[in-house]
C-alpha cells in the first residue's frame, strides 16, 4: 500500500505541474502508446475586470470546470492579481481514440482527427435537468453553416408558459440560438451547435443539444467531415497512465435524482477502475488519496497508484478497503 499523503502534499504535487502564462489553443499531442494523459495545468493572474466566464472563454474552458479547479475564488470578481488555475491537463476518455468523444460528466468534447497524432478538446454546454443529453453511439449526418432554427413544439410550449411566444422559424443571425454553425447527429433531435449567448458553456443549460463557443464550433466545422463517428459517454471518473504512474481524474457525477452518496461515488470509482483490465489487478493503490480526489471533484488528474510488476505482490482488488467494497 502506498503511504498516505496529507492534502498539502496533493497540493504540492499539483503545483509541480503548473505552468505560468496563458493557455494555447487546446490542440494537444497524443501521449505515447499505453499512456493516457495530455496537456498541463496552467496558471494566470486575474485582471481586475476578469470573471471566470471571460477567462474560460479565452482559454477553451467551461464555467463549472473553472469553479471546480479554483475553490474559494469568487467567479464573478476573482480580484486583480489573484492566481487562477486553468485545468488544462486531461486523462483521455476510455475507449477508442477516433472521431468525436463527448463526456457528459466533463462537459467536454474530444476530437481525434484521422491520421493525425493530436487531440482537439472543447468545452460544451449540455442538457439541463429534465432535458438530459443522451448516452449514445452515433455520427455526424449533416453540417449546416448559418442555420435557421425551427423550435420544437415542446420548447415553444415551455416558452409560451412564461409569456415568451417564439416564432415558427428563427432566421440565421446573431439572435439565432444555434449560432453560426450546426452539426446534425444521427440521434433524432440532437445537434452540436454554437450559441447566441455568452454564458452557459460548461454547464447544464440546453434542451439536450451540445452547445459550443462560436469560435470553437467554427473551428470544428473546418475539421470534421460528415460521417465522423460520435461517441457520447458519461464517465465522471477516469483512470490513466503517464510516466509509469497511475492517475485518477474526478468530476461531479450528473444525477437528475438527487446527489449521489459517498458510497455511490466510491462504487462508481471501483467500477471505472475494473473496466481497465490493464490496471485492475496490477496496482498498489493509495486509497486515502483516492478518497481525497473523489471528495475534491476538481477535474484534474492526480497520482493515486503505481503499477506492480512483482507477481508476488497483492493485487489491487483484494486491497480495497471494506467500506468501499
Amino acid at each position: 500500500m502506498l503511504p498516505r499523503f496529507p492534502a498539502v502534499t496533493r497540493c504540492l504535487s499539483l503545483a509541480a505541474l503548473l505552468v505560468a502564462g496563458p493557455a494555447a489553443a487546446l490542440e494537444l499531442p497524443l501521449p505515447p502508446p499505453g499512456e493516457d494523459v495530455v496537456g498541463q495545468v496552467q496558471t494566470i493572474k486575474a485582471k481586475y475586470e476578469d470573471t471566470f466566464a471571460d477567462i474560460g472563454t479565452a482559454n477553451d474552458l467551461g464555467y463549472l470546470e473553472m469553479i471546480a479547479a479554483n475553490p474559494g475564488v469568487d467567479p464573478w470578481l476573482p480580484g486583480a492579481g489573484t492566481e487562477i488555475i486553468l485545468p488544462t491537463r486531461y486523462i483521455l476518455p476510455p475507449g477508442p481514440r477516433e472521431g468525436i468523444v463527448i463526456n457528459l460528466a466533463e462537459y467536454r468534447m474530444y476530437y481525434y482527427p484521422k491520421g493525425q497524432n493530436v487531440v482537439h478538446t472543447f468545452p460544451l454546454g449540455i442538457g439541463r435537468e429534465g432535458w438530459g443529453s443522451p448516452v449514445a453511439m452515433t455520427k455526424i449526418t449533416a453540417k449546416t453553416p448559418n442555420p435557421t432554427w425551427t423550435p420544437p413544439a415542446s420548447i415553444r410550449a415551455e416558452h409560451a408558459a412564461d409569456g415568451d411566444i417564439l416564432p415558427t422559424v428563427v432566421p440565421a443571425g446573431p439572435d439565432n440560438p444555434l449560432g453560426p454553425f450546426k452539426f446534425t447527429l444521427g440521434v433524432p433531435g440532437y445537434l452540436i451547435h454554437g450559441s447566441n449567448k455568452k454564458f452557459g458553456i460548461g454547464m447544464r443549460t440546453s434542451h439536450g443539444c451540445f452547445r459550443m463557443l462560436n469560435n470553437n464550433v467554427l473551428e470544428l466545422s473546418k475539421m470534421v467531415p460528415v460521417g465522423t463517428p460520435v461517441r457520447i459517454i458519461n464517465e465522471p471518473y477516469k483512470f490513466g497512465i503517464s510516466g509509469g504512474k497511475v492517475y485518477l481524474e474526478a468530476h461531479t457525477p450528473l444525477d437528475d435524482h438527487g446527489n449521489p452518496s459517498v458510497v455511490d461515488k466510491h462504487t462508481a470509482v471501483i467500477n471505472a477502475l475494473l473496466k481497465r483490465e490493464d490496471l485492475a489487478n496490477n496496482l498498489r493503490m493509495n486509497w486515502d488519496m483516492v478518497r481525497d480526489v473523489v471528495a475534491a471533484e476538481d477535474g484534474m488528474p492526480v497520482e493515486i497508484a503505481v503499477p506492480v510488476n512483482n507477481q508476488g505482490a497483492a493485487p489491487m482488488v483484494s486491497s480495497i478497503p471494506p467500506e468501499l467494497q
